[in-house]
């Protein structure tokens, strides 16, 4: 009669796999648990925003990502409207895809184009009266739903990850290049990724 092997408790024989990130800062006693939650954490975040800007834009009848352009030119637009190059930098995004959402929204009358006296090649864009409503209509929804996700947040919390948030940008702009580079994209999709 064969003798069963029972596996030892107390993780013997499990390798434990090398950190997921080198540099020391990011590293409590050579482990990478606390940045790996942080990135759990992250997409978690990522993940509702999501689903907050969705509802949003469903509540406005336009697409998530053209709610974020709504508003980004909302704010940008200042007294002579935002140019497609402005709105695309604040979102990080490049500005075919401003100019592409930004034109059909044109087309459904909620937001007005008009040639960029300073350069003529170029067009300046900000709210239609028709766009200017639907925000207005979701402005309180909009406060509530900011206030209960970032609501825990005090001045010394927002201003730190105000910072964090903005170095990340910059890291991960550098990470998409690196994939895009390994990957032979080609130079023009490696411009759009920065």
């Amino acid at each position: 009669m064969k003798r069963r092997r029972h596996k030892r408790s107390g993780g013997e024989g499990v390798r434990a796999l090398p950190p997921t990130i080198s540099s020391g800062a990011l590293l409590e006693r050579g482990s990478d648990r606390r940045f790996r939650a942080l990135v759990n954490d992250l997409f978690t975040v990522a993940s509702r925003m999501e689903i907050v800007r969705s509802h949003l834009g469903r509540r406005m009848g336009i697409s998530g990502p053209q709610y974020s352009v709504l508003v980004a030119v909302a704010h940008l637009q200042g007294g002579c409207g935002a140019s497609v190059g402005a709105v695309a930098q604040a979102m990080h995004v490049s500005s075919a895809f401003i100019a592409a959402e930004t034109g059909k929204m044109a087309r459904r009358g909620l937001l007005l184009k008009r040639p960029n006296p300073q350069d003529r090649r170029g067009v300046l864009l900000s709210l239609a009266p028709a766009g200017r409503l639907r925000i207005d209509r979701v402005a309180a929804e909009i406060r509530a739903i900011n206030d209960l996700f970032f609501g825990a947040l005090d001045a010394p919390l927002f201003c730190a990850l105000s910072a964090a948030a903005a170095a990340l940008v910059k890291g991960s702009g550098r990470a998409v290049h690196y994939l895009k580079s390994v990957e032979g994209e080609p130079p023009a999709a490696l411009q759009a990724a920065e």
